[in-house]
């Protein structure tokens, strides 16, 4: 029997997507099975399903977010009852689920006077966080406190305030230049990256140069001018290295001592990812402001979040010009609030971050086997499922390989060949869904292994 009788026209769907679709930072038009976007239908748990019926191994969470995996029909039906009753909430009103959230993630923050300024995505989260932390020096009277530090490489988002944050691009590269001038008032610092740290390197142990350039960024520029230092707690875009145990915990002095606000963009590494349900718990530092968007739903509906301090928060309640002046109309909505608390109920209820520390050490440890690869120059990982390989022409001096070499062409052909979706080039993050057992892992990493063996030998690696 066809149970695909009553399916839609997909034909016509591949027609319409090569015509009108235009979608993110690929070429537009381009459905080709080997490079192009996939057509996909279904998903569940750590697959995704294609228009033929093939199964598809998603290395990548989708993007980062379908933390709790695909086709969990609990998120659909707590979004349709929220829908049956109240779908939208109009202006000066809230919804009860959206303020259950607000209180919810107060909790999970380790700040119970904490508030979150709920908006539609991870960028809106940065975005509002920077409007935040320079909104409250200048109610605090220092209006001069309106730059903003950031680390090179790091990606926080894709407006324009946050594409200046960093330079990183969304695939690990740097941002286009076609973009115009950015936005002014952006300080660039060092990444923790021991691999290829200038410092540390070739050391053999980090020496934290990375944390002080921070400070020194901020004595340079003036401290009375800066008005925050935004990082990832482990940064995607730029590799994901994992810091050195006291990097974060010299963050959070360097910037209290200097009255510097600390944003931790916790998009990526938020809900479970790393092992705890937010990254910064692994040093047990506690930022001013705390950005999250993709896991807390899960992916079942766009929302995002700037979870501020009750200390931050306060300022702006009072006589005069301390309402803060801003605005986002899908904030907070019915619906996606709905997603958010039944996401973290089966985040809770089935202890997807202790199940993310668990599978996440299996996977670094599985991992292990592909470093001694030819062109495998760094296995990184330790933190829950967030994990990387870093390819390399040659492993002793660490040369990466060329443009001319098309290494992101080729290795997502490589891995479309071997049923993996994600991303790939110079470095192959892995970061698949917390639901995600040892033997997909098993599969994944052997799937992985036959990746590698491809590219090296049209790249001509032995």
């Amino acid at each position: 029997m066809d149970t695909r009788a009553n399916a839609p026209d997909f034909e016509q769907a591949r027609a319409d997507a090569e015509a009108h679709f235009w979608p993110h930072s690929q070429q537009a038009g381009n459905m080709d099975a080997a490079t192009g976007v996939q057509l996909v239908t279904h998903g569940h748990g750590v697959w995704v399903e294609d228009a033929d019926g093939a199964r598809w191994f998603d290395t990548l969470s989708g993007l980062w977010l379908v933390n709790i995996g695909h086709g969990r029909r609990e998120i659909a039906d707590a979004v349709h009852q929220q829908m049956l009753s109240l779908s939208f909430s109009p202006n000066d009103t809230v919804a009860p689920v959206t303020a259950a959230l607000s209180a919810r993630l107060a909790k999970l923050s380790g700040d119970p006077r904490a508030r979150s300024y709920f908006v539609s995505g991870g960028s809106e989260a940065n975005e509002t966080a920077l409007k935040i932390a320079k909104n409250y020096h200048h109610i605090k009277g220092e209006p001069n406190r309106w730059k903003v530090l950031s680390r090179r490489g790091s990606y926080h988002g894709a407006t324009l305030a946050c594409t200046s944050l960093g330079r990183g691009g969304p695939g690990g590269g740097s941002v286009p230049a076609q973009f115009g001038p950015l936005v002014p008032g952006n300080v660039h610092v060092a990444q923790p990256a021991r691999y290829r740290c200038h410092a540390c390197a070739d050391a053999g142990a980090c020496s934290l140069d990375c944390a002080r350039d921070v400070e020194r960024a901020i004595l340079h520029e003036g401290p009375s001018t800066v008005a925050a230092f935004i990082a990832e707690p482990i940064s995607a875009a730029a590799g994901i290295h994992v810091p050195h145990p006291d990097y974060w915990p010299m963050l959070r002095e360097i910037c209290s001592r200097h009255g510097v606000l600390l944003i931790a963009d916790e998009v990526i590494t938020g809900f479970g990812r790393t092992g705890k349900m937010f990254a910064t718990e692994h040093w047990d530092v506690q930022p001013d402001i705390r950005t999250v968007a993709k896991g807390l739903t899960s992916g079942y509906q766009p929302i995002g979040a700037a979870i501020v301090s009750g200390d931050i928060a306060d300022t702006f309640i009072g006589e005069g010009d301390t309402t803060f002046q801003h605005l986002i109309t899908f904030g907070g909505n019915p619906a996606s609030s709905a997603a958010a608390m039944a996401n973290l109920d089966i985040m809770e209820n089935e202890n997807m971050s202790e199940r993310s520390a668990e599978m996440g050490d299996y996977l670094y440890a599985r991992l292990q086997t592909l470093g001694d690869h030819p062109i495998v120059g760094d296995v990184r990982g330790g933190k829950g499922l967030l994990c990387a390989l870093e390819l390399v022409k040659d492993k002793k001096t660490r040369e990466p390989f060329s443009k001319n070499a098309r290494l992101d062409k080729q290795a997502v052909r490589a891995m479309r060949e071997q049923h993996m979706l994600g991303r790939a080039g110079s470095i192959i993050p892995i970061a698949p869904p917390l639901c995600i057992t040892r033997e997909e892992i098993d599969e994944a990493v052997e799937r992985l292994g036959r990746v590698l063996d491809t590219l090296a030998g049209e790249l001509g690696v032995a």
